[in-house]
C-alpha cells in the first residue's frame, strides 16, 4: 500500500500528537498495568493480565496504523490556488434543493473527517460529486436514502 494519503496540515499535526500520546503516555501506562497484573500470580487465570495484554495489542496496532498514515501522508495546503472550483480543503456551502436548507462541508482527508462538525472525507460520495464543481452548479448525490440534489452556493478556503 504505497498510496498517498491526502490530509490537511491540521490533520497531520493531530495524527502526530495522537502518536506522541500513544508512545509517551499510553504505552508506558499499559506496561505498568501488565507488570502489576503479572505480580498477581498465575497468568493462565489472571483476567487483569489478559485484559491489559489485549489493550497493549490495540495500542500497538494503532501506533502502527498512525505511523503508516504519516509515512504516506500528502499534506495539501488548499490556500493559494484558484478558488473557483471545489477541491481538497474547500469549505462548500450547499443548498439542499429538496428542503431549501443550507449545509456547509469542508473536504478533508479520511482521518480528519467528522460529519457532526461538517468535515467530510474526500472519498465520501458527496465530496466526490462536488469535486471540480463551481458556484451555481447543481450536484446529484446518491445517498442511502436515494438521490439528493445540492446547489453549490459558495466555495471558500480557510
Amino acid at each position: 500500500m504505497s498510496d498517498r494519503v491526502p490530509m490537511t496540515r491540521a490533520g497531520y499535526d493531530k495524527l502526530e500528537a495522537d502518536l506522541r500520546e500513544l508512545k509517551t503516555v499510553e504505552r508506558p501506562k499499559i506496561v505498568k498495568e501488565i507488570e502489576v497484573a503479572r505480580a498477581h500470580g498465575d497468568l493462565s487465570e489472571n483476567a487483569e493480565f489478559h485484559a491489559a495484554k489485549e489493550r497493549q495489542g490495540h495500542i500497538e496496532s494503532r501506533i502502527m496504523q498512525i505511523e503508516d498514515r504519516l509515512a504516506r501522508a500528502q499534506v495539501i495546503d488548499p490556500s493559494g490556488s484558484a478558488t473557483d472550483r471545489v477541491r481538497f480543503g474547500a469549505t462548500v456551502v450547499l443548498l439542499d434543493t429538496d428542503t431549501d436548507e443550507e449545509v456547509t462541508y469542508t473536504l478533508v482527508g479520511e482521518d480528519e473527517s467528522n460529519a457532526a462538525e461538517g468535515l467530510i472525507s474526500i472519498t465520501s460520495p458527496i465530496a466526490r460529486a462536488l469535486l471540480g464543481k463551481a458556484v451555481d452548479d447543481v450536484v446529484t448525490v446518491r445517498v442511502p436514502k436515494g438521490k439528493r440534489e445540492f446547489e453549490v452556493r459558495e466555495i471558500r478556503f480557510e
